[in-house]
């Protein structure tokens, strides 16, 4: 084991931070292709998806513009379909996955079936704002260069209140391949993103090892091997509550696990990358879930939080004793 990778590899030693991702296979040139390409994943969240739909079908070019298919993975619990067919009344598509396959394959799957020259995944509980298709139009024409536009967005309750808003991204406001924004947290949020095609093809899909930082490993990559766009426009809406993915993983702790993984990750892709505030932010994270589930009673999601936030050396917020106490705990574990 590398001593960069021995804090990381401790909470998952078969991870292998150097595997290449799935990869994409290329349309046919002689393909009649669609600008955008709108694939909205869903699972048990059918609820939430009228809204998703009508946000985009708002903003529709037409079928010789724009494809809109939901891609379901297999939903138990409800029947989007059904949706697709009151909203959508024929323009928009939908396919059901025979088998859960989760959500970072899920997004594969997106990717696979769209047709588009750019392709945005919009979750089913997400939405997009007026406009957010021409913006990203215009940001593509002035600056041909790049793979990704992002937008702003606005975090939102389970009722639609909004919570919080994203950063400005300043650094990639006019377009560049830094990834140092992303070394410490993940600044962008899903629904923001659109995404040319043929960086997928190029450099793979979304690692399906990954779940909770799949899309922040995504960005990175993208930063790292192209340029990315931000643009500083509130166009896109995240809906964050403990019933969605992100929720889930953190009563577990595995959104943790996923963080060290892709630090390990990183410690080989980027130079610049600092191991110890990553590892400190993410003891952080760690801290603030316990309190949080335990304010909410929730035991069992305690329990797991402050496992991993004592094997992380996270005694209180300070962490004054940060490196000591990493240091001590992996020559407990017999890899300092």
């Amino acid at each position: 084991m590398k001593a960069k990778h021995r804090a990381f590899r401790i909470f998952d030693p078969q991870f292998d931070p150097c595997a290449q991702p799935p990869s994409v296979a290329p349309l046919t040139q002689s393909e009649k292709r669609p600008l955008w390409s709108v694939m909205i994943p869903t699972f048990n969240c059918a609820r939430y998806l009228k809204q998703t739909l009508e946000s985009v079908l708002a903003q529709d070019p037409g079928p010789e513009l724009m494809q809109i298919e939901v891609v379901d993975d297999c939903s138990t619990l409800d029947d989007p379909e059904q949706v697709v067919r009151e909203v959508g009344k024929g323009r928009v598509a939908f396919y059901r996955k025979e088998k859960n396959s989760g959500a970072t394959a899920n997004f594969n799957t997106c990717i696979e079936r769209s047709q588009g020259e750019w392709v945005h995944i919009l979750h089913g509980d997400d939405w997009v704002a007026p406009g957010f298709y021409e913006s990203v139009r215009k940001a593509i024409q002035l600056y041909p260069q790049v793979d990704a536009v992002s937008t702003r967005g606005l975090i939102v309750t389970a009722e639609g209140e909004v919570a919080l808003l994203s950063d400005r991204l300043e650094d990639w406001e006019k377009a560049n391949g830094s990834v140092r924004s992303l070394l410490g947290h993940n600044p962008i949020m899903t629904p923001t993103v659109v995404v040319r095609r043929r960086f997928y093809e190029t450099h793979g899909g979304f690692d399906t090892r990954l779940v909770h930082v799949a899309d922040w490993e995504m960005w990175a990559r993208i930063a790292r091997l192209s340029q990315l766009l931000s643009l500083n426009q509130v166009l896109a809406y995240y809906r964050a509550f403990d019933g969605n993915d992100t929720g889930r993983l953190a009563q577990t702790g595995e959104n943790l696990i996923d963080c060290l993984r892709f630090g390990a990750m990183l410690t080989e892709q980027c130079p610049e990358f600092e191991e110890t505030p990553f590892l400190r932010r993410v003891a952080l994270i760690a801290y603030n879930q316990k309190k949080k589930f335990a304010a909410l009673g929730n035991t069992k999601a305690v329990a797991a939080n402050q496992r991993i936030s004592r094997q992380l050396g996270c005694k209180n917020r300070a962490i004054v004793e940060w490196p000591r106490v990493i240091a001590a705990f992996l020559r407990s574990r017999g890899v300092a």
